[in-house]
């Protein structure tokens, strides 16, 4: 297939170097804000207590900000593909500072809905523009920039419950206000990425504009393409639900199985999702080298005998347990957002809000799903049932692998 003048200038434009300042700059950003993010989880037992509420109502707190953080993601991202909107990231991350001060100090249960929902509204406009930004300043290396810009987040969300058991539970909801602090360095950062990505933005939609980029894979057909993206979106369901049981549940699960303190289990918790961290750096570069599909098919599958295990077994064998089910299960995630933009490498904004729409929207819609079912049932039974997820992850066999083709 012969390349056109336009498309030689993106072969060109790919083969760039990759620009580590901007990509940890993001990264650093996006730590902050999934710190500030990851705290709404860590006070639910506080809330649970000060409103008096079952598992249900604390599952709609997280589905709330889970909804809000992923209905708004494909839509700003699609606008941000026409109309390039290099400041909006800064812009988000005012909505999160907003929400962070309200929910410090609010005192009834639709202002706890309100407050959450503002800082979903500022990680709806945060994910798809900034990671679409690692995707222009990778200079090729598109799984390694995932991955960089995505474990800054994943970090946040595991310092975050530690730093809540700290702060939050040691000296009262209202000091949940003092994280407002990193919202503004946030914001400071985000508008010197503002500055860097004004000019490789616009140049992006003139040359979308010339027909340069594909909207589709140049050896797929659309409806191989819109069956690869039902298939990853699939996997993510499988993964997300099965997060929701951890980062929502599994303090509850802890207390109530082993009897530890809430301190104590906010400890375990930070264990589960500083694995996640680390396992969300190594999915990206393994991708770039031995392929995507692989990737994915090792992570969401591969975890399937650890999930298995962990509702039979010891308190030190759960921690272990999850510190390894973290670890696998995160490193699916950067390659199957970069898998998708490659799938649909004209929209990376949609794509990119899509996938992370989707994913807080599992996640969200898990919390409440297993709050309910925690209250029918029990938190054991949420558990076994949740176990038995990843094995949806023999569908990839189905992904057509973008390395050969």
């Amino acid at each position: 297939m012969n390349s056109t003048p336009v498309q030689k200038s993106i072969s060109q434009e790919v083969k760039q170097l990759t620009v580590y300042s901007i990509l940890f700059s993001i990264s650093f950003s996006h730590m902050l804000n999934d710190t500030i993010q990851s705290l709404i989880p860590s006070i639910y037992p506080l809330l649970k207590n000060s409103f008096t509420l079952n598992f249900a109502q604390v599952g709609l707190i997280q589905l709330t900000f889970q909804m809000t953080a992923s209905i708004f993601q494909p839509l700003v991202g699609s606008f941000t593909d026409k109309k390039p909107q290099p400041f909006s990231l800064a812009i988000g991350m005012g909505f999160t500072l907003i929400g962070l001060i309200f929910i410090s100090f609010a005192n009834s249960y639709p202002a706890i809905l309100a407050s959450v929902a503002l800082i979903g509204t500022g990680s709806s406009i945060f994910h798809p523009e900034s990671s679409k930004i690692a995707y222009i300043a990778s200079g090729g290396k598109r799984g390694l920039a995932q991955s960089i810009f995505q474990v800054g987040g994943n970090t946040g969300t595991a310092v975050g419950p530690l730093l809540a058991a700290l702060v939050i539970v040691r000296f009262g909801r209202d000091h949940a206000v003092y994280f407002g602090i990193l919202a503004l360095l946030a914001i400071i950062i985000l508008i010197y990425v503002g500055k860097w990505a004004k000019p490789h933005l616009l140049h992006l939609k003139m040359l979308r504009s010339k027909g340069g980029i594909l909207s589709f894979h140049a050896n797929l057909s659309k409806k191989e393409v819109h069956l690869s993206v039902a298939i990853l979106l699939v996997l993510i369901f499988s993964k997300y639900f099965y997060l929701s049981s951890i980062s929502s549940y599994y303090t509850f699960f802890l207390i109530e199985k082993f009897h530890v303190s809430i301190k104590h289990s906010q400890l375990f918790l930070f264990a589960f999702l500083a694995s996640s961290a680390l396992g969300t750096y190594f999915g990206g570069p393994l991708g770039d080298k031995y392929g995507r599909k692989y990737v994915i098919w090792f992570s969401i599958l591969g975890v399937a005998p650890f999930t298995l295990l962990l509702p039979y077994v010891s308190l030190f064998w759960t921690a272990v347990l999850s510190v390894i089910i973290g670890f696998i299960l995160s490193s699916a995630f950067p390659a199957i957002l970069v898998y998708a933009q490659e799938l649909m490498p004209g929209k990376i904004g949609m794509i990119s809000g899509l996938f992370f729409g989707f994913a807080f929207g599992m996640g969200g819609l898990g919390s409440a799903l297993l709050g309910m079912l925690a209250d029918i049932k029990d938190i054991y039974f949420v558990y076994h049932v949740c176990s038995f997820l990843p094995l949806i992850g023999l569908i990839t066999w189905k992904l057509p692998d973008l390395k050969k083709i």
